[in-house]
């Protein structure tokens, strides 16, 4: 099965982390720091790669990019210093209006 694709033409590839202690997102300077180091390396990218946003559970950040392919966003990574355990690509989305 092809990735999906998000509006854009991109496919949506998550790269899922562990958090590890003292690089935790836990407070407010911490998220801000982090998110000024990501949209720095994404500026630096270009335009091929976006960010949306990133949910962070007790012990996992899993990231939400819009981008052509999974080298781009370990490229991201490599330069902002985060680590990655896997990237895994979206095949399929599924929301309420796939019921209809």
């Amino acid at each position: 099965m092809a990735p999906a694709t998000v509006p854009g033409g991109h496919h949506a590839p998550l790269p899922d982390r562990t958090r590890h202690p003292g690089r935790r997102p836990d407070d407010a300077r911490r998220a801000q720091s982090v998110s000024q180091t990501s949209c720095r390396v994404l500026d630096d990218l270009g335009p091929q790669i976006q960010w949306e946003h990133s949910y962070v559970t007790d012990d996992r950040i899993y990231c939400v990019y819009r981008a052509p392919n999974e080298d781009i966003v370990l490229e991201h990574a490599r330069r902002g210093g985060f680590p990655v355990d896997r990237i895994s690509v979206v095949a399929q989305v599924i929301d309420p209006l796939t019921a209809e």
